[in-house]
């Protein structure tokens, strides 16, 4: 479902999480894994975000799509936020795309989007 190997794999494997029951316990580990993911994106944490097969996401290609994008859409608001602040326009249509795709994700995987 979510595990992390001894070298440091992050894998995400969709079909496993609908065979489970969603629970808290679950939706806070999988928040952890995305804002792993997202550290090492931002070069924080330990190892290298793309070094290779680092992150393994599999899925219905829908699935591991939406979650992509979402993942995607949080670094680029970070990064906006980062470069232009709370108030500047930029920001807040990162902030609509990131809502659009973190909708997306929701809808098709079936999961909380751990972020809001």
């Amino acid at each position: 479902m979510l595990n992390e190997d001894e070298l440091g794999k992050i894998v995400i494997d969709f079909e496993e999480i609908r065979e489970k029951q969603l629970n808290e316990s679950f939706l806070a580990a999988f928040g952890n894994w995305v804002k792993l993911i997202l550290n090492r994106t931002f070069g924080q944490g330990k190892g290298s975000y793309l070094g290779g097969s680092s992150v393994k996401v599999r899925g219905t290609k829908a699935e591991v799509k939406a979650f992509a994008k979402a993942l995607g859409g949080e670094k680029k608001y970070i990064e906006a936020v980062r470069k232009h602040g709370l108030d500047d326009p930029k920001v807040t249509s990162n902030k609509a795309k990131l809502d659009k795709a973190v909708k997306s994700f929701e809808r098709t995987t079936g999961i909380k989007w751990p972020f809001k």
